[in-house]
């Protein structure tokens, strides 16, 4: 799996930019507010359909403009014999919901110029983003870590992409329900339909959270002092019918994976988050990504690109070898303000994007 190039209309920062990535690494080098993790997140938007940072799409579109475009050629290996190549161009249009007056899709998603919906095109090209902000991985909400199995999972499940869109619809739907039923405004038979939906999509999302945790905790890595505690909230008739009073006095959903949690431990059980050491929290976060990188890579049969967002700043001079030795695995993208993170022996190979 390889980015050869990444072209993005009024983006962010950028009006129009074309980038082309020859090589393995390539360095992007710039002052804060340069629009270094501005390339990162065009290219993590590729590959996820979501942006890692924007709340809503409108941040992404520069000051003033209709829309914004995010473009790049992949080239990635067919599955079956002879292991082909093949090339293929993503676009993501994102709009402000309205160009010339007429009302459209806020995202449009291409491959090779042809439309497609969220769940066909997410997943078709892989990317791994590992940057200081995924201390919240472990310090955060559960709704970021929530995020973070979804966001690793759907670029290798299309089952799960789709799982999970019914199950979020659903929910809203269910939501709005219990809410009209609380108001003596509709019968609890409303209920019906939408829980047969929500336990069928639930238990999918349930059961791929599962084995991917599972996979964290046997696959061995280089950094094998922590496990995962999967904090799993199992949807079922039986389940929502213990919890069919209280769900109608508060009018929402109390069960299932929208609820889920998991939590970082040391080998010996305790927890990260109380037990840890800010050093560790974030050893804990190389040590996940990593096991992201290696699970992407087994379920689609070649490594994804790795995204560094001025990581090495955080890292001591140890773990700092050990990325540098990982990025030399597949292509890797790393940003930074200062070259000097970088070991001067393989700095000299990499070529540099220069911002200003």
């Amino acid at each position: 799996m390889y980015l050869s190039s990444l072209q993005i209309e009024q983006f962010r920062n950028y009006h129009d930019r074309i980038f082309s990535f020859q090589e393995p690494t390539t360095l992007i080098v710039g002052d804060n507010a340069s629009g270094k993790t501005n390339i990162l997140e065009a290219v993590y938007l590729l590959a996820t359909a979501k942006s890692f940072r924007a709340q809503r799409i409108e941040e992404m579109i520069f000051y003033d403009q209709p829309l914004a475009r995010v473009k790049g050629s992949v080239a990635l290996t067919l599955a079956g014999e002879g292991a082909q190549q093949s090339e293929r161009t993503l676009e993501i249009l994102l709009t402000r919901g309205e160009i010339q007056g007429r009302r459209v899709a806020k995202r449009r998603y291409q491959v090779d110029g042809v439309a497609k919906r969220y769940a066909d095109f997410a997943g078709t090209f892989s990317a791994v983003l590992f940057r200081p902000e995924d201390l919240d991985i472990i310090l955060g909400t559960p709704h970021v870590r929530r995020r973070f199995l979804d966001d690793v999972i759907s670029q290798v499940d299309r089952d799960y992409r789709r799982s999970l869109v019914s199950y979020e619809k659903a929910l809203i739907r269910r939501n709005r329900i219990l809410d009209a039923i609380r108001e003596r405004e509709v019968p609890r038979t409303q209920l019906t339909f939408w829980d047969q939906l929500l336990i069928k999509h639930g238990q999918l999302l349930t059961q791929k959270r599962t084995d991917f945790i599972e996979m964290i905790n046997t696959s061995p890595t280089q950094l094998d002092s922590f496990r995962v505690k999967y904090d799993s909230s199992t949807i079922s008739a039986e389940r929502l019918g213990q919890y069919a009073e209280q769900e109608v006095a508060v009018g929402f959903t109390l069960v299932g994976p929208h609820k889920d949690d998991f939590s970082v431990e040391f080998e010996d059980g305790k927890a990260l988050v109380q037990y840890g050491s800010r050093g560790e929290q974030r050893l804990a976060v190389l040590w996940l990504k990593l096991a992201e990188l290696s699970f992407i890579a087994q379920k689609n049969g070649e490594r994804p690109v790795l995204l560094l967002d001025d990581i090495f700043s955080e890292l001591d001079q140890g773990h700092r070898a050990l990325v540098m030795k990982v990025i030399l695995e597949q292509q890797t993208l790393i940003t930074t303000t200062d070259l000097h993170f970088i070991e001067a022996g393989l700095r000299k190979d990499f070529p540099i994007i220069a911002l200003s």
